[in-house]
């Protein structure tokens, strides 16, 4: 049994909007908190993390995450790696072990560059620095403990990314486009989560009709959006999607065997 649970379901500027005074930044649904984007994958004996989000202190915090045997990346925007300095507890009490990272080539290069603190570079440690052990990945599974991690290959504008698949749940956030040999690792799941930014067009984001004809196509059993932005108010939103598509929302967990 795989619990998976939706740490946030916000796009780079989470939700409320700083400074917005728009009906989903003022709503008193707790649906429309959104926290940056990042999913927290756990088995009996192995936990990860996807992304290490700007709210990735709060999301560990809020969910008493104790020890992290990988983190994941997708890709290398600021809102999915910018919480890499929080990790430095998790290599405090593991006996300064370091943190194993998996990520593509460009993603582990932008990290070096945004925190070389950690990369040998510091001044002084003060405080310490990031422990962070980087393998590099493509689009080849691996094992992370007892858990098989399948890259997704996929699009985010002109930018590679991945998405990851974890048995019969997918994880598909900032992308849009989907090539038609990702769609075929993505067949015969039970759930697929799945980037859904807002309803007008965006340059490196599905809009919510975008990511409905999307998940016509990879045809699993429930489909849930996340990256939403505030132009987006869950409980209106939520009445003209599809039978099988969902707004996902902070702290919304699956089961799956």
């Amino acid at each position: 049994m795989l619990r998976f649970t939706i740490l946030g379901t916000g796009t780079s500027t989470g939700v409320p909007c700083v400074a917005c005074t728009c009906a989903t930044c003022m709503s008193d649904d707790s649906r429309d908190k959104r926290l940056r984007t990042s999913l927290l994958v756990q088995s009996e004996t192995t936990t990860i993390v996807v992304d290490t989000s700007a709210d990735f202190r709060q999301q560990m915090l809020s969910y008493s995450v104790k020890s992290i045997d990988g983190i994941v990346y997708t890709h290398h925007h600021y809102d999915h790696i910018s919480g890499f300095d929080d990790t430095r507890p998790f290599t405090f009490f593991n006996d300064d072990q370091p943190v194993k990272c998996f990520a593509l080539k460009q993603t582990h290069d932008v990290i070096r560059q945004t925190f070389p603190y950690a990369f040998g570079q510091a001044e002084q440690i003060g405080g310490g620095v990031p422990g962070a052990d980087f393998t590099i990945i493509d689009d080849e599974p691996f094992m992370i403990g007892d858990i098989e991690v399948i890259p997704i290959p996929m699009q985010h504008g002109s930018i590679r990314v991945n998405g990851y698949r974890f048995g019969n749940f997918a994880y598909c956030t900032d992308t849009n486009h989907i090539p038609l040999s990702s769609i075929d690792k993505l067949q015969g799941l039970d759930v697929l989560i799945l980037d859904a930014l807002r309803y007008h067009t965006h340059p490196t984001h599905f809009t919510i009709e975008e990511a409905n004809e999307m998940s016509k196509m990879i045809d699993a059993k429930q489909t849930y959006y996340t990256h939403i932005a505030h132009q987006i108010k869950h409980a209106e939103c939520e009445k003209e999607l599809p039978a099988n598509c969902h707004l996902a929302y902070d702290g919304i967990q699956f089961d799956i065997s």
